[in-house]
C-alpha cells in the first residue's frame, strides 16, 4: 500500500503545484497532458503484470533461471516498445490532446507539459518492468524505497522549475522527466543485487529464453492485458473528455478528485498486488485450497479497507481536495461532487481483489472477456446519465467497476475448478 501510495503522489504533485498558480486553464492543461502520458505508459501496463505474475510463479516453483528469462523477455520489450513511442509521439500528441476535449489555451498547456514529460515514457517502460521482477520476488520495501526517493526528487524539482523559476507549466514536464531518469537508475542498482538480476545477462544470450513456446506464452498473456488495459483506459479517456465538454472549471475540479481518487485506488491496489504475487505462488505450486483461502482473506480485508477509506473521505475528502487549487471556480465543483470520493472505495473493492488473482493465476483471457462487457456496458451507462452533468459521469464511471467485478465473481468458480480441480470436501 505504501508503495502504491508513494507511486500515486506524482500526479498529485503535479495537480498541487500547477493549482498554486490560481487559474483554471494550466491546471486543466497539465490534466490533459497527466492523462495522455497515463494513457500512453499504462497502455503497457501488461509488461508489469506479466512480469508480476510470471515472476511469483516461477519463484513458486523455485526456478531462479525462468525468474532472470522473464526479465530479459520483458526488458527488451520494454526497450523496443519505448523505442517506438518515442518515434512516433510527435505525430500522437496533438491527436491525442484533441481527443481528451483540449482546446484553446488548455490545449497549450497540454502540450507544453507532455511534449516534455513524453521523452520520460522509455524510461518508465524499464522502470516498470524492473520493479515488477522486485514485486515479485516480494521485495517490496526495495520499491517502496524507490519510489519515496523519486517522488521527493519530482516534488523538490516542480517545486522549485514551475513556482521557484517561474516555469509553469513546463517546468512540471522538466521535472517529471528528471524524476523518472532517477527512479530508472535505482531499480536498475536494486534489481542487480537480486539473483534474476546478477542472472540476466546469460539469459539474454540463451537460447532457451527465446524459445518459440516462451515467447507465445508471453505474447498471448501480454495480449491480453494489452487490449484490457487500453479498454480501461478509454474509459477513463471517455470520462475525461466528457469532463471537458463541460468547460476548464469541471475539468480542472475533476482532475484534482480523480487523482484523488487514483490515490485511494493505489491504497487498495495493494491487495491487488499481493493477490497478484501469492496468488501466483499458489498457481505454481497448484495449491488450490491456498488460492482458495487467499480469495476468501484478500476480499475481507479490501472490503474492510475499503469502508474506512470511504468514511475517511466522506469527512475530509472535499477539505483536501480544496487544497490543490486556488480558482474560485474549480473550488465550487469540487465541493459539489467530492462525495463521489466516499462512494468509489467499496464499490471497486471486489474488482480490485478480483485483477489480482486472476493477473496471478495468468487468467488473462476470463480477464479480458469480463473487461469487454464491463466496458460495453459502462458506454450504455454514459450516454443515458451524461444527461444528468458531472454527476451522471461520476456515477456511469463507478458503475464500470460494479459491472468488472459482478463479472469476474461470476467467472472465479468455473476457472478454479478447471486450474486446481473441484474443491476438497470437509
Amino acid at each position: 500500500m505504501l508503495t502504491n501510495v508513494a507511486t500515486a503522489l506524482i500526479g498529485l504533485a503535479d495537480i498541487w503545484v500547477i493549482g498554486q498558480l490560481g487559474a483554471a486553464a494550466p491546471q486543466a492543461g497539465v490534466e490533459i497532458g497527466s492523462k495522455l502520458f497515463l494513457f500512453i505508459v499504462a497502455i503497457f501496463n501488461f509488461l508489469s503484470f506479466g512480469t508480476t505474475a510470471l515472476t511469483a510463479q516461477a519463484a513458486g516453483r523455485g526456478d531462479m533461471d525462468e525468474q532472470a528469462a522473464v526479465l530479459a523477455r520483458a526488458a527488451v520489450a520494454a526497450a523496443g516498445l519505448g523505442g517506438v513511442v518515442l518515434a512516433i509521439i510527435g505525430i500522437g500528441l496533438p491527436a491525442g490532446i484533441a481527443a481528451l476535449g483540449g482546446t484553446g489555451a488548455v490545449a497549450g498547456y497540454a502540450q507544453d507539459y507532455a511534449s516534455i514529460r513524453a521523452f520520460a515514457v522509455p524510461a518508465a517502460l524499464l522502470s516498470m518492468v524492473l520493479q515488477a521482477c522486485l514485486i515479485g520476488r516480494k521485495r517490496l520495501r526495495t520499491v517502496l524505497a524507490i519510489e519515496i526517493v523519486f517522488n521527493l526528487l519530482h516534488v523538490g524539482a516542480a517545486i522549485g522549475l514551475v513556482l521557484g523559476f517561474g516555469m509553469g507549466v513546463r517546468g512540471a514536464g522538466f521535472a517529471s522527466l528528471f524524476a523518472e531518469l532517477a527512479k530508472l537508475g535505482m531499480a536498475a542498482v536494486m534489481v542487480r543485487r537480486e539473483a534474476p538480476g546478477r542472472l540476466v545477462g546469460g539469459a539474454l544470450r540463451h537460447a532457451a529464453t527465446w524459445s518459440r513456446e516462451s515467447l507465445l506464452a508471453l505474447f498471448q498473456m501480454n495480449r491480453d492485458l494489452f487490449i484490457r488495459t487500453l479498454l480501461l483506459l478509454l474509459a477513463i479517456m471517455l470520462f475525461t473528455r466528457a469532463g471537458a465538454t463541460q468547460g476548464p472549471a469541471v475539468l480542472a475540479a475533476n482532475a484534482v478528485l480523480f487523482q484523488l481518487f487514483m490515490l485511494s485506488g493505489m491504497i487498495m491496489n495493494g491487495f491487488e498486488s499481493a493477490a497478484q504475487v501469492l496468488g501466483g505462488e499458489a498457481a505454481g505450486r497448484g495449491d488450490g485450497a491456498g488460492f482458495a483461502a487467499l480469495t476468501r482473506r484478500s476480499l475481507g480485508w479490501m472490503f474492510g479497507t475499503a469502508l474506512v477509506l470511504g468514511t475517511m473521505l466522506l469527512a475530509g475528502g472535499g477539505g483536501l481536495a480544496r487544497q490543490f487549487t486556488r480558482a474560485p471556480a474549480v473550488l465550487a465543483n469540487i465541493d459539489a461532487f467530492h462525495w463521489w470520493l466516499a462512494v468509489l472505495p467499496p464499490v471497486c473493492a471486489a474488482s480490485f481483489v478480483y485483477d489480482g488473482l486472476f493477473i496471478g493465476a495468468t487468467w488473462t483471457r476470463a480477464m479480458l472477456g469480463s473487461m469487454v462487457a464491463a466496458f460495453a456496458l459502462y458506454g450504455l451507462s454514459l450516454s443515458l446519465l451524461l444527461p444528468l452533468g458531472n454527476h451522471g459521469l461520476w456515477l456511469a464511471f463507478t458503475l464500470l467497476f460494479v459491472f468488472r467485478g459482478a463479472g469476474q465473481a461470476i467467472l472465479l468458480p468455473g476457472l478454479s475448478r478447471r486450474r486446481f480441480g473441484p474443491p476438497a470436501k470437509s
